[in-house]
């Protein structure tokens, strides 16, 4: 079952109309009771402006009442209200991560002795980002570089997203370190954790009572571990045996380093059952390309401009949202959609086809071209 597809529901009626109408009834039917005389409040009667005013606090009072009603279920509930139901799942909001990347050192030339990089080294790509040792390192005797991790001195994404040889500055000099850069991605970074995703753990987390290793238990844990992950697919291919699938957000592929690290995490004997053998990685890609020319009506050629960069992003927020869950399909007709409630007319695709796509692949995509190819009648 999804949350959304739970039916809306309202615990008073906040239609304003309806508010005044019967206000209005109730005071000529009360009127009518107490005098014998029937008494018509028409438009500019004072009462009836009273009555008026009287109707709109009512309806702030209803608006009030559905919207604390609302805070007591899970589908609506939000902020603190969201916080204090996951307090009956003993489930915590999850803080700000900070990202990490691997570092390598490299000597100017092997040392004799052993030698320590003290915590709290620092290296920076620049732009004030800095990234820090967490712990003594010591480099042996021989050795003429070393590989450490490190981690943002700044929570959120902010620390994500730098490539290899990116991050490169060494900010505490140490006479004997003659380079450093990181070997990966920085990878990892996240703000806390918002309502929705909040929300889904939440709802997530009876799975995780069980010992019996649940599909919805592994995904409650691994999106325990970091509100970096958007999606999580579990399978188990033999018996025994468990396949995980990370995918973080915005499509993000989880670096080595990241894996490595959610594996050691998933792998606790307070979360994995004994006989269970757990293997994280990446989906794999499958990859498509983007072909297509769009047209436009006529009637609308003087927003053309304008049109043309609503099709664009269209076609940007299609490729994100492609990317966004593990197994799903290339969907054309999505694309087509798109560009449509965009302002195009009509759309001719020549790439992507509908290709179905397994629960263990993403799609990304690999080559763009838009091509507008001008305006038409109805």
């Amino acid at each position: 079952m999804n949350l959304s597809n739970l039916p809306d529901i309202e615990f008073a009626n906040k239609d304003v109309e309806t508010i005044i109408s019967d206000t209005i009834a109730y005071y000529e039917e009360a009127y009518f009771e107490q005098t014998g005389n029937r008494k018509k409040l028409y438009p500019g009667d004072p009462i009836r402006i009273f009555l008026y005013s009287q109707a709109l606090r009512e309806f702030q009072l209803r608006q009030i009442i559905d919207f604390s009603a609302k805070q007591n279920l899970l589908k609506y509930a939000k902020g603190d209200y969201l916080e204090n139901l996951a307090a009956l799942r003993t489930v915590e909001r999850l803080p700000s991560n900070k990202a990490s990347v691997n570092v390598k050192f490299k000597l100017s030339a092997a040392q004799p002795t052993i030698q320590t990089i003290p915590i709290g080294t620092r290296v920076t790509p620049g732009n004030d980002i800095l990234f820090e040792l967490l712990d003594d390192i010591e480099v042996l005797s021989g050795q003429t570089e070393i590989i450490v991790k490190m981690v943002c001195t700044l929570p959120g994404k902010i620390g994500n997203d730098f490539t290899a040889g990116q991050i490169n500055t060494l900010v505490d000099p140490i006479p004997w370190i003659d380079k450093v850069a990181n070997i990966d991605t920085s990878q990892g970074g996240s703000d806390e954790e918002d309502d929705n995703s909040f929300r889904e753990r939440i709802y997530l987390a009876p799975e995780s009572y069980s010992v019996a290793g649940p599909t919805g238990a592994y995904v409650f844990f691994a999106k325990e571990y970091s509100s970096a992950i958007k999606d999580v697919k579990v399978f188990s291919p033999s018996p025994g045996s468990i396949d995980i699938r990370i995918l973080l957000h915005d499509g993000e592929l989880p670096s080595e380093s990241f894996i490595q690290h959610i594996h050691e995490y998933l792998s606790d004997k307070k979360r994995r059952p004994l006989t269970d053998n757990v293997i994280v990685s990446a989906p794999e890609v499958v990859n498509y390309s983007v072909d297509l020319t769009y047209y436009i009506l006529e009637d609308n050629y003087s927003n053309d401009l304008m049109i043309h960069d609503n099709v664009n992003k269209a076609v940007a927020d299609y490729i994100l949202w492609q990317k966004s869950k593990i197994g799903r399909d290339i969907n054309p007709s999505e694309l087509i959609t798109r560009i449509i409630l965009a302002g195009g007319k009509r759309v001719e695709v020549a790439s992507p086809l509908f290709t179905q796509i397994q629960d263990t692949q993403i799609a990304y995509v690999e080559n763009i071209n838009i091509n507008y190819g001008g305006a038409e009648n109805d």
